[in-house]
């Protein structure tokens, strides 16, 4: 279960953010809701070694992710990025997540009309096929991992079919992504990021050129046209841009969609609730969002000029930490903030942070929002009695040191355990 516990019990809870420590992943809530109390923007050292102000409050969250004052590109900081994410990040990471306008306009512009609602509400009867087809192979009457089996192969495979990327690469993609998602800062870690990455890189610049020789409907042809016929964006950002709406157009998803189950299964009367009423699915996924969200901290913000947050002092050229997690359970935002309510009221897709604020607004929000929809009305339609495969097992939580997404490493259930 994922609730806060006393929190008199942590001890140094700006250590513990600080640290990363296992206990901390497993369950930061304890220590957010401290921090929210006595150091709403708390400085920290992180494994990483540079200093860094971590941002709690709703309130200051959602000013500091709409503060132009707070950088993201990546070349304004390049030691401290390199620090932290090592060089064959940069290669990769040449987009507009790490960029401030007018790049960041021109970068978002040239992809945004993929993934406007109506363009995504096209997708969905697709979707429901991959949904039905997955859950098709999946064992019924005997434990499975839906991590593997389901949460994860449904945004890679829609997310590939847009880009173009072909089935027989999707595999390997993956399970480089999954590497890079879950490094951390150890020496063998960052060499496994590093030949990740690499071959990443690698493999993008190939799809790339073969798309220049033989493009086809999807959006990588459509980039590198745009890149060729125009110069609107140069090669490392046209190979970077494809890496980030594969990785972050099934990540977070992925991790959300096994989160949700997870939390539908703990919370048996909210399940039922849905179950009772199938429209109440969009606003149980908001509430997912809010309540346990896969992106537990924005990404590489720092200090433009010296400035101040709620008191708080933060001096140029300081990173800064906002932790969304913290801010969708403050309780000066919502009420019960620690209480899971699928029928919680206001419970609006504009309340939340989980796909942040600003102009950095996930671009894939209205994809991701679908597809959980999805996979969550798939799975207990047609599975309504899906149990834990262990209910007495304690959830086995990322516990990688560095708070970038919150997600279960396997979730076994049954599918039919009443089933004759």
């Amino acid at each position: 279960m994922t609730s806060v516990e006393d929190p008199a019990a942590v001890e140094d809870p700006a250590a513990a953010a600080a640290r990363c420590t296992p206990e901390f992943r497993r369950n930061p809530y304890p220590v957010y809701g401290q921090l929210r109390e006595t150091a709403p923007v708390c400085p920290i050292t992180p494994p990483h070694g540079i200093d860094t102000y971590l941002i709690t409050r709703y309130q200051d969250a959602r000013t500091a992710l709409a503060d132009l004052r707070l950088s993201k590109d990546m070349y304004g900081a390049m030691d401290s990025y390199r620090k932290i994410f090592g060089e064959s990040s940069v290669a990769l990471d040449d987009h507009m997540l790490n960029s401030d306008p007018p790049k960041h306009t021109r970068l978002r512009r040239l992809v945004n009309s993929e993934f406007t609602p109506h363009r995504v509400e096209s997708l969905r009867t697709h979707i429901q096929d991959v949904v039905g087809r997955l859950l098709d192979d999946c064992p019924v009457r005997e434990p499975v991992d839906l991590l593997p089996a389901f949460a994860f192969p449904l945004p890679i495979i829609v997310i590939c079919e847009l880009l173009g990327v072909p089935p027989h690469d999707r595999a390997d993609v993956q399970t480089w992504s999954t590497t890079v998602a879950q490094t951390g800062f150890s020496k063998e870690s960052k060499l496994a990021q590093q030949n990740a990455e690499e071959s990443l890189h690698g493999y993008f610049a190939d799809l790339v050129a073969h798309k220049r020789d033989h493009p086809d409907e999807d959006l990588l042809s459509a980039l590198t046209a745009a890149r060729d016929e125009n110069g609107r964006l140069t090669e490392q950002e046209l190979i970077s841009t494809a890496f980030l709406l594969m990785f972050a157009g099934h990540k977070t998803t992925a991790y959300l969609i096994g989160n949700a189950v997870h939390h539908l299964l703990t919370h048996p009367d909210q399940l039922r609730a849905v179950q009772q009423d199938p429209q109440l699915v969009g606003q149980a996924v908001e509430e997912l969002l809010r309540y346990d969200g896969s992106v537990e901290t924005a990404t590489f913000r720092f200090a433009t000029e010296d400035l101040e947050i709620a008191g708080t002092r933060i001096p140029k050229g300081s990173l800064v930490q906002i932790a969304l997690n913290s801010a969708n359970r403050d309780p000066l935002k919502f009420d019960t903030p620690d209480r899971f309510d699928v029928l919680r009221p206001g419970n609006t897709q504009s309340a939340h942070l989980g796909f942040g604020h600003g102009i950095h607004y996930c671009l894939g929000a209205p994809l991701a929002r679908l597809e959980t929809q999805l996979a969550l009305t798939g799975l207990f339609e047609r599975f309504p009695r899906v149990a834990p495969a262990d209910p007495d097992r304690e959830p086995p939580w990322m516990v990688v040191p560095f708070p970038a997404f919150r997600g279960l490493t396997e979730l076994p259930v049954i599918l039919d355990p009443a089933g004759p």
